[in-house]
């Protein structure tokens, strides 16, 4: 990918940020502030709120879709920006002069508004660039609509986006109702508590106020992991920050990567434990555009050959999460 900004890699050193910059972020965000140089809208409505945890559903069979990981294998070699192929999704997009995407504004290191330039970025705000890039021929052309855990699936169903980068899990339920790019990322369940509770895993939640994202396969995971644990869901993980650190909830479980973000943020928080799940990324996108899956696979693909997956996971995670694995090997052979 070319052209990546100077203040998105300045940030990548500098994004332990104090709590009152988290509560401005999230004041940012949830204001729906439209500061910064890339396409911006609103963030979508979010029908309700509030800290009581639903009422778990019925228990139901998840489809059968075969292997969850396996996507839509791409066409071919990439074609450019000039030669798009006409009537496709992409042309249609390039027609637009902008790609819309649903994205998280406060998941740092994959999606979070940095406060002090106003600038949307991140791991999944790099993915998504490599695709305007392709698409629109500059990776700037993107508007970002906020959007929280459970409004990713609506958005694409509803035609309010494009595509979703916002570290969406892989799994057969939402293969049900929308389609997925092949994975470009493979993360892990794990929780964050307070140093010194004497909490080590999954195990020491017990009677415990846990918070996770609404809509999120995190709070799935919760229930099947801790039936004993009390579920305390918030819009955003951002949202469950403050409640730890209000004292109001005793842990938060989510991703290990975006755990990581969370705990660069308060220095009384660690992660523990083992990863008790196996949460493979996807880029969402509407079933009725097949055509944009194919082509986003495809520029994954040359991301994971041209060694621009490395550099975007050095640019966010290696600090907190290590030295870069291998990118996942993508699975094709889904049908139409």
């Amino acid at each position: 990918m070319t052209g990546m900004s100077a203040s998105r890699t300045a940030s990548a050193s500098g994004r332990r940020l104090p709590l009152a910059a988290v509560v401005a972020l999230l004041g940012l965000v949830l204001a729906g502030c439209t500061v910064g140089t890339d396409y911006e809208s609103t963030p979508l409505p979010e029908p309700s709120r509030g800290d009581a945890a639903p009422p778990p559903a019925a228990a139901t069979q998840a489809p059968d879709c075969g292997n969850p990981l396996a996507s839509y294998a791409p066409q071919g070699a990439l074609p450019g920006p000039g030669s798009l192929p006409a009537g496709s999704t992409m042309a249609k997009i390039r027609k637009r002069g902008r790609l819309v995407a649903g994205v998280s504004a406060d998941t740092l290191l994959w999606g979070s508004r940095n406060p002090f330039t106003g600038r949307i970025e991140g791991f999944d705000i790099d993915v998504l660039r490599a695709v305007a890039q392709a698409i629109l021929g500059s990776e700037d052309k993107i508007e970002f609509r906020v959007i929280t855990t459970s409004q990713r699936i609506s958005a694409l169903q509803n035609g309010d986006v494009d595509i979703v980068a916002r570290t969406m899990t892989i799994n057969c339920a939402r293969w049900a109702d929308i389609a997925f790019s092949a994975e470009y990322y493979r993360a892990g369940q794990k929780i964050l508590v307070r140093k010194g509770s004497g909490v080590r895993d999954i195990g020491g939640l017990a009677k415990r106020r846990v918070c996770a994202p609404k809509g999120s396969t995190s709070l799935d995971n919760l229930r099947k992991e801790q039936p004993t644990a009390l579920p305390m869901p918030a819009d955003t993980h951002t949202g469950c920050l403050v409640l730890f650190q209000q004292g109001r909830v005793d842990a938060i479980t989510g991703d290990d990567a975006i755990l990581a973000g969370l705990a660069a943020q308060d220095p009384y928080a660690e992660v523990v434990g083992a990863a008790f799940s196996e949460e493979p990324y996807g880029l969402g996108i509407s079933k009725d555009n097949q055509d944009l899956v194919r082509f986003v696979n495809g520029v994954l693909e040359r991301m994971r050959r041209d060694g621009e997956w490395r550099r975007v996971y050095d640019r966010w995670l290696r600090a907190d999460l290590g030295p870069a694995p291998a990118p996942p090997d993508p699975v094709y052979g889904r049908r139409p």
